[in-house]
């Protein structure tokens, strides 16, 4: 194994959560280069983007239940500082991403065709194995994303889920340059990026959220048109109305975690249009949708679960050529439960990235 970039201390800080109750910032052992599993990669976490799910994860609100104690995070961009794999490229001082696929067995048929996010063997970070809310993450080196050089770190934290998240959806779609697509939560953490990429993808957005802020950013985003879905009466007419045709855009990208957004969306795409599911409510929401519409309509309801390793490839080569670029605030390791806080009740606008050694 080589040598350490760098002297791997024998303490650090993480935020472990022992039930779904509690959460804790508090100093854990840090594994050692000699501890390190074959396929295993030690990774000096510098930033960490924070994402809803690892909210759901803490709290138990899903259906996959996380092992205890958690450590969560999945948006962690850093360096790796010792490597216990010699058949991989990647070397001591390379910088990494840790993504929520955090390893797959690379020998099933959804691995072998790209599909390894829902390989039946998959490790998810912060879930089935220790997350980036951590200042030195054991990462599994198969599933770590190479980050360009010329990316700063703090802005390839968030694209490592939400980022790569959305661009998979929007491939999912299958809309095309110059169609219409609806964001529902456009001015949030995923919503601000599909926004991005949408546009580099030459497509018009219908931005759909709530507030002066939301809305400003979104503007500022490339968004084509704005709805707030609380001071709108009738959603459907009013996402139908932006459209030059009055049809209704091609594609809904639902970056809302809420049941609702669903619902209005398998009414408002139009014919042959698809509804692709990205936000995850909590245990239990279900979409209905008028059966002989959806057939008649040839309408799509569309689930896309986070991407590949190439898709999280093509998401940072984006963001690295400047076409994307994360709207986000630094804050301190210590204010993960702000941070959780202000994310429940809404009051968050893009992506917050925790900088673990401040």
């Amino acid at each position: 194994m080589p040598s350490p970039a760098e002297p791997i201390p024998k303490k650090q800080l993480a935020a472990v959560s022992d039930d779904s109750s509690s959460l804790e910032i508090r100093e854990i052992p840090v594994v050692q280069p000699a501890e390190l599993e074959p396929g295993r990669a030690l990774v000096k976490v510098l930033y960490t983007g924070v994402c809803h799910t690892d909210l759901h994860v803490v709290r138990d609100e899903w259906p996959l239940k996380p092992q205890r104690p958690t450590i969560a995070g999945h948006e962690g961009a850093g360096v790796i500082v010792a490597i216990n794999d010699p058949t991989s490229n990647l070397k001591v001082g390379d910088r990494v991403g840790i993504k929520w696929i955090a390893d797959s067995c690379n020998q099933c048929e959804f691995c072998l065709s790209g599909n390894d996010p829902i390989c039946q063997k998959a490790k998810i970070s912060g879930l089935t194995t220790s997350g980036s809310f951590q200042q030195y993450c054991p990462a599994y080196v198969s599933q770590l994303t190479p980050i360009p050089e010329s990316l700063d770190m703090s802005q390839a934290a968030p694209i490592l889920c939400a980022g790569v998240t959305v661009y998979k959806a929007l491939k999912n779609s299958a809309a095309r340059a110059g169609q219409w697509v609806a964001i529902p939560g456009a001015g949030g953490g995923l919503g601000s990026l599909a926004l991005q990429y949408a546009k580099y993808m030459g497509l018009n957005t219908i931005a759909i959220d709530t507030g002066d802020a939301k809305k400003d950013l979104t503007k500022k985003l490339g968004a084509s048109a704005w709805i707030d879905f609380t001071t709108t009466e009738d959603m459907v007419a009013a996402v139908k109305k932006v459209t030059p045709d009055g049809l209704g855009p091609h594609a809904a990208i639902i970056t809302s975690p809420k049941p609702e957004a669903y619902l209005t969306a398998m009414s408002y795409i139009r014919p042959g249009g698809t509804v692709v599911a990205v936000g995850l409510p909590k245990e239990g929401a279900v979409v209905t949708a008028d059966v002989f519409w959806t057939v008649v309509q040839s309408k799509r309801l569309v689930g896309s679960y986070v991407g590949s390793r190439l898709d999280a490839i093509e998401a940072l080569r984006i963001a690295a050529e400047g076409h994307v670029k994360t709207p986000i605030s630094i804050e301190p390791f210590a204010s993960l439960e702000s941070v959780y806080t202000r994310m429940d009740k809404g009051q968050l606008s893009g992506r917050v990235v925790l900088d673990l050694f401040k």
